[in-house]
């Protein structure tokens, strides 16, 4: 992984803002040129630090579904085997290890609660989980 820079940060905070930002306006709020945004940009890409490009929805746009973080224990050293499961499952939108009492957390989203209550039923068969606790999302405040 590249080190970096100071610019780097300032960079990668700014189009976490406004990922639509263009090079002339990052330029401008970072007091650098337009070559050296793109040149930076560029780097980060090729270097794999920006790995891609998305869409941010505001939540009452994608109305209707349940969210949800959920926290996994796993078995001993059958975490690999659990993530490698966990991922095949469509409604988690993000997963994450961790230190401490869980394993893992991972981000979840289905269009109801049967669909949720189908899920945890789900994450809880995963051979190697033995443990797991779900909160729902309800609004968000800071992302």
């Amino acid at each position: 992984m590249a080190e970096l820079s100071d610019l780097d940060r300032r960079l990668l905070a700014a189009l976490r803002e406004d990922g639509r930002a263009p090079v002339a306006e990052l330029a401008r709020r970072l007091g650098v040129t337009r070559a050296t945004v793109t040149s930076h940009l560029d780097r980060l890409v090729a270097e794999d630090v920006v790995v891609g490009f998305t869409v941010r929805v505001r939540d009452e746009a994608a109305a209707g579904g349940v969210r949800a973080v959920s926290l996994i224990e796993v078995e001993g050293r059958s975490t690999d085997d659990v993530i490698r499961r966990l991922r095949g499952f469509p409604e988690i939108e993000s997963m994450h290890s961790t230190n401490g009492a869980w394993d893992l957390v991972a981000e979840t989203r289905t269009a109801d609660l049967v669909g949720f209550d189908r899920l945890l039923n789900r994450i809880r068969a995963v051979p190697g989980v033995i443990n797991s606790q779900t909160s729902l999302l309800l609004t968000s405040v800071l992302r």
